[in-house]
């Protein structure tokens, strides 16, 4: 019998996992065929619901509020405030500190005080203006430089501490120290917040939403109801981008349609307008990290102080993880022999930040790969030869958190083939040529690595549930705990219960995430989604499989090794059934053709209170080599040419995975070069609509994009089929785009560091120059 077993070893032929198929709404994406929360056929009486929030009032208590006009709007069919909520006035995510609706005091501009029930949307936006406040207007606390001289957090503080960096920095021979500003960002999903929550009997509620994380949806919607989880039932059959931003977020406003629902007895429907979503939503957070380094006089780091100061927004959210993350990779790709890396969680009056993609890692490791661009400018050393210096090798291989780092091998090899592949070393001296001789545009290039580690760092999310049905005809009924986003989870996942079953793809049908069919499940977060939900959806076939070959082995009286799964039927001996037949016959044997399957990732034993153990199950590697043209004249940028190589192991779809990196890549890019967030100094966000807000578009997308996955023998950890993890990691290739700019910037003033913050925008490049011109005036 050809069989895998749960950890991914292979001993036979695969038909289904490694192949580039297709995504599987593909076709309806771009016929607009896919159904969205939005397009559900509204059930009869739906009503609408629309916050209601103080324009004018960025943080004060509350005096008063006069709703009497919005109430007497037409269409209105009711008003919902604090006093409403059947349960719990609260949708954080764990501590308690996020109401649904604010009853005394408005913490940040566009937080939610009531909401509008209607008969359409456009009575419910149109009553919701009528409101009126008299507000005690209180100081906002809104920049981390605020927030310090404030002493606000929403967390205590927290640190990693490795050997005596206090002794590492006093004896390093030279010593450099710097400050990045690091901008936050804007999902930007193509799909908004939105919920319909759909009132059944015995106080249950059928809610569906755009969340990433169902279950915890359906836990936060039972609180505010007052009920027991098993009365709420989530439904997600797929978002039109997530990206971190519906991980906790989508709750609030999933709670506010069911109490809407709850209070008038109708379907209730709530999407919030594009205006409304990026100003009452959070972002990722934005950074100030503090560093100081010591290094000998060939650039091998001693030692380093890190202080990572995180603007949070009003409340915790998941603040806890995002930036306990951005410490695990302040390290990126380098050895530090000593280390103090410290973080602050800072509280403001502006919206609550919260997961985005690569949650937390981008900003720590971009911190890191500006040290060492800072430590090559003021040594004259090449920036990649800094860098492969100080990555992790034998004997040098634990990182600051204390876990070793056993893979190294691969960042070396990943590195060395997209060094040699790029070309690096012949355009560096090409570069340097055109900038001899260029006194307006002005190019630089970076090679840089990505090592980021793969698991939540919650130990209790790194668990996920599948529930498997064989018909008695061969088809499949698949279900697990992931969600679709656009990624391809469910696509990936299908795939490997075909495999498990040798059937083709259009034999198993993928369903919707569902909290009554697989519970209590985690966020389709962390990267993990593929690794969590496929080992769990591979479990629960092998368990039917094997149920299958028991039976048949007594039904035909042969041994197990004569059984095979293939081409839609059963090989058993010299005979060959299809899957239906054999199915059919355990069926009236009574044997049970349905399972649930169970996944815990294995190793995880990090331990937050004395920053001890394992946080991650392994590491994803890759590197990116970009070249960029900057108008120092202007401060407009151009990316020329993109280089990446990406470990993803052993591919389970190859085009879905290039697909991830292109896209990873991009919105990277656009994070640090062009989506800036201004906050006024009332508080007021003023980036909020695309004509403000610029994220890439194809235009900015580079002519020159070249993206191979690297040849890899599979993931050493075992891990499904021995792929790896590919959402997030892609993100931070983008570093190099930054650190290319950096490098054009310096070329202005050898052995001058730019003083540079991210994003990178037209505005910060022409600071930076006109900084570096006015420094070799003066010299």
């Amino acid at each position: 019998m050809r069989l895998e077993d749960a950890t991914g070893e292979e001993t036979g032929g695969l038909r289904r996992v490694r192949q580039p198929l297709p995504h599987d709404s593909a076709a309806r994406h771009v016929t607009g065929e896919a159904v969205y929360v939005d397009d559900i056929r509204e059930p009869a009486g739906t009503l609408h619901v629309v916050p209601g929030w103080a324009r004018d009032a960025t943080r004060g208590r509350i005096i008063s509020l006069d709703l009497d006009a919005v109430r007497a709007a037409p269409g209105v069919v009711a008003v919902l405030t604090g006093a409403d909520v059947p349960g719990k006035n609260d949708v954080s995510p764990a501590l308690g500190d996020e109401p649904m609706f604010v009853e005394e005091e408005i913490e940040f501009w566009g937080q939610p005080v009531f909401a509008v029930v209607a008969t359409t949307r456009e009575a419910a936006r149109h009553a919701e203006r009528k409101a009126r406040f008299e507000i005690e207007a209180l100081a906002p606390v809104l920049t981390v430089e605020d927030a310090v001289s404030a002493d606000t957090t929403v967390l205590p503080d927290y640190q990693f501490r490795k050997g005596s960096p206090e002794t590492g920095l006093a004896t390093a021979r030279q010593r450099l120290e710097g400050s990045l500003q690091i901008g936050g960002q804007e999902h930007f999903y193509l799909e908004g917040q939105v919920s319909l929550a759909v009132p059944g009997e015995d106080g249950d509620m059928f809610v569906h939403t755009s969340s990433q994380h169902p279950s915890e949806t359906q836990h936060v919607i039972a609180r505010v109801l007052g009920v027991p989880d098993a009365a709420v039932t989530v439904e997600v059959r797929r978002m039109g981008g997530g990206f971190g931003g519906k991980e906790s977020q989508a709750n609030h406003w999933a709670g506010i349609a069911a109490v809407a629902a709850r209070v008038t007895g109708h379907p209730c429907k709530m999407r919030l307008d594009r205006d409304d979503d990026m100003i009452m939503t959070g972002k990722r957070h934005d950074f100030r990290a503090d560093w100081v380094l010591g290094h000998d006089e060939n650039g091998l780091v001693r030692a380093i102080d890190m202080r990572f100061f995180a603007r949070c927004g009003y409340s915790a959210d998941l603040s806890l993880g995002v930036v306990d993350r951005a410490m695990f990779h302040a390290d990126s790709s380098y050895f530090y022999p000593d280390a103090l890396i410290h973080s602050r969680r800072l509280k403001t009056n502006t919206c609550s930040n919260t997961a985005f993609r690569g949650f937390g890692g981008p900003q720590g490791m971009l911190a890191a790969e500006l040290m060492m661009d800072t430590l090559a400018i003021r040594l004259g050393i090449d920036p990649l030869d800094i860098r492969k210096r100080n990555f992790y090798r034998d004997g040098r291989d634990v990182t600051p958190f204390g876990m070793k780092v056993e893979e190294h091998a691969t960042l070396h090899a990943v590195v060395d083939e997209l060094e040699e592949s790029s070309d690096y070393r012949a355009r560096r001296e090409a570069i340097a040529v055109f900038n001899s001789t260029s006194p307006i545009l002005k190019k630089g290039l970076a090679l840089t690595p990505v090592k980021f580690g793969i698991s939540f760092t919650l130990k209790h999310l790194n668990q996920a549930g599948a529930l498997v049905h064989l018909y008695t005809d061969g088809s499949i009924h698949l279900n697990h705990g992931g969600t679709e986003m656009g990624q391809g989870l469910f696509q990936k996942v299908a795939q490997i219960v075909a495999e498990e079953f040798g059937v083709s793809l259009d034999r198993v049908k993928i369903t919707a995430t569902h909290t009554g069919k697989v519970p209590n499940t985690g966020p389709t977060a962390a990267s993990s989604g593929t690794d969590l939900n496929g080992m769990a959806a591979k479990i629960a076939a092998e368990k039917i499989r094997a149920r299958l070959v028991a039976f048949a082995c007594e039904r035909f009286q042969v041994e197990p090794d004569a059984i095979s799964f293939q081409d839609n039927g059963v090989r058993i001996g010299e005979e060959t059934i299809s899957l239906g037949q054999l199915a059919r016959e355990a069926h009236m044997a009574r044997i049970q053709l349905s399972a649930t399957g169970f996944y815990a990732t294995p190793g995880i034993t990090w331990d937050r209170p004395s920053a001890s153990g394992q946080p991650f199950f392994y590491f994803a590697y890759g590197a990116a080599c970009s070249e960029v043209t900057i108008d120092t004249m202007t401060g407009e940028m151009r990316v020329d040419r993109v280089d990446i190589l990406h470990d993803v192991g052993q591919s389970l779809n190859p085009a879905i995975d290039i697909g991830q990196i292109e896209g990873g890549f991009v919105q990277g890019m656009g994070w640090l070069t062009t989506e800036e967030l201004v906050w006024d100094d009332s508080g007021r966000l003023r980036t909020h609509a695309p004509s403000t807000y610029k994220i890439p578009t194809a235009s900015d997308v580079p002519e020159d994009f070249r993206v191979k996955l690297f040849g890899s023998t599979g993931n050493p950890s075992p891990t499904v089929y021995r792929s790896k993890a590919v959402g997030e990691p892609p993100v931070m290739l983008a570093i190099s785009v930054f650190s290319a700019i950096h490098d054009a910037v310096a070329s202005l003033n050898p052995g001058e560091v730019p003083e540079l913050d991210a994003p990178a925008t037209p505005e910060e490049i022409l600071k930076a120059v006109s900084h570096m011109k006015r420094s070799r005036a003066r010299a």
